[in-house]
């Protein structure tokens, strides 16, 4: 095992920002370091490396991962798995580190999807991958109307007795599957921390009502066998009833939220590439909105993505933002949105009329 001279900043809780998640007795930092696409083998191992450190010295302990993490499928957690055996071996415990499955991840039945095998085989290839003994959350990355949710879930009671994960979560669960999700994990015995949904100024769908999602028809029109009705409620009201935490993520919307497109589409960004994001989205009615939202944010003394952080971060239902940084510079700009002052009636107001679901 190559060793490390690097050392943690002994400063690094003195001005860090922790919220407690749920009705749990976890604390999660305010931002959260993502490593879905800057930590795969197309980006440099030794600025992974610099990004992760630099997270740590400022106070951000929650690093959140997925088994298809990449490219190529399961990189992003070897990448991660080498930066914990060169540096943070003697701050394992001070780190909440989650995985999820639920999508894609090698071919056949059993590599996808919801089942115990799936979820379970999945769990270990990545404890093997970071080179754990346990998680500290483990995910169902979505929810698969094709297995039972019964199964589901008791694969997560599963990762929890058997000491593969210390607590387990939800993503892109709608607010009927949650309750049903929480329900039989309770019956199991084992309590259900933390919903994990995007969420942005131009993503709000956990504030609004839950009327019956696209694949909840979808599921109940192929007799699915998980496809709860519809409860009516936003998913920030739910989670909160149940005393879940919620960690969300794209809080950025894959990088629209930023000043990078004030005037256009710059050479080599996202958009330009169209990996992950399509040119067709830098439309007149975005870059109305987000010059307008740029001028809210110079008056606060922020960049845009700061504004977009501190705005997510508003709500006390939020535990946590997931961000992705490419770079130290950018985790840098990012981290400033905790120092942004509490918003004003008035700048809420004004923000509202270009946060708009689904305007981009």
């Amino acid at each position: 095992m190559t060793t490390s001279s690097w050392t943690a900043d002994p400063a690094r809780y003195e001005t860090a920002t922790f919220r407690r998640c749920g009705r749990s007795g976890l604390d999660l930092p305010a931002l959260s370091l993502g490593l879905w696409h800057n930590f795969g083998d197309t980006k440099p191992f030794d600025e992974q490396r610099a990004v992760v450190r630099r997270a740590f010295d400022l106070g951000i302990t929650h690093f959140d991962l997925a088994n298809n993490y990449g490219p190529p499928y399961g990189s992003a957690e070897e990448n991660f798995g080498r930066i914990l055996a060169k540096d943070f071996r003697a701050y394992r415990d001070e780190l909440v580190i989650t995985s999820k499955a639920g999508y894609d991840m090698w071919p056949g039945p059993y590599g996808d999807g919801g089942s115990r095998k799936y979820l379970l085989s999945s769990l270990d290839r990545s404890l093997e991958r970071m080179g754990l003994d346990h998680v500290d959350i483990f995910y169902s990355h979505r929810p698969d109307p094709s297995v039972p949710i019964a199964e589901t879930m008791s694969a997560l009671h599963t990762a929890v007795t058997s000491g593969r994960a210390t607590y387990v979560g939800l993503s892109n669960y709608t607010p009927a599957q949650t309750l049903e999700a929480h329900r039989v994990l309770a019956e199991m015995g084992t309590p259900l921390l933390v919903h994990q949904p995007s969420y942005s100024m131009f993503n709000r769908h956990v504030e609004l009502p839950d009327a019956g999602s696209s694949q909840d028809a979808d599921a109940a029109e192929a007799g699915a066998l998980f496809a709860p009705a519809p409860v009516g409620r936003p998913l920030l009201d739910v989670t909160d009833e149940l005393g879940m935490g919620v960690v969300v993520f794209s809080p950025l919307h894959q990088g629209l939220l930023t000043n990078r497109y004030l005037d256009g589409v710059p050479e080599g960004s996202r958009a330009a590439v169209g990996h992950f994001l399509r040119p067709e989205r830098i439309t007149d009615d975005y870059l109305r909105r987000i010059r307008g939202l740029a001028e809210i944010a110079d008056a606060r003394g922020q960049s845009v993505a700061q504004l977009a952080l501190a705005w997510v971060l508003r709500d006390r239902r939020v535990t946590s933002a997931i961000i992705g940084a490419s770079s130290v510079a950018q985790l840098d700009d990012n981290v400033g949105a905790l120092a942004a002052p509490v918003f004003t009636d008035d700048e809420l107001a004004a923000i509202d009329e270009l946060a708009e679901h689904g305007a981009v």
